[in-house]
């Protein structure tokens, strides 16, 4: 069965603040949006696989999320939690339209 993609607003582009992540709540997940240097947004789960910690509170320097409980760096493209540490984290997929940001997630 094939899936869907759903958008799920997420907020002004303009509003979401650089280098700082936002927290967003979709049903029973929790997803960490980041507004990047770049201006790029990023998407990631919100949990960081080591003991939990929340990513959108973490210090964030180009394209990765430093965990703010034990300092893991993430990649906030791939999800891959950078060595000599080991795990991943779930990322989505973006979409900006008319300055508004969306999730866009598999349904």
């Amino acid at each position: 069965m094939e899936k869907t993609l759903r958008r799920v607003l997420v907020g002004n582009y303009e509003d979401l603040p650089e280098g700082f992540g936002k927290t967003v709540v979709i049903e029973d997940q929790e997803v960490a949006v980041f507004k990047l240097d770049s201006g790029e947004i990023r998407a990631i789960e919100n949990k960081c696989p080591h003991r939990g910690g929340v990513l959108a509170e973490g210090f964030v320097s180009g394209e990765h999320v430093f965990c703010p409980m034990h300092d893991w760096k993430i990649s906030v493209k791939d999800g891959k939690v950078q060595e000599p540490d080991e795990g991943c984290v779930q990322t989505f997929e973006t979409e900006i339209e008319n300055e508004l940001v969306y999730l866009l997630l598999k349904s």
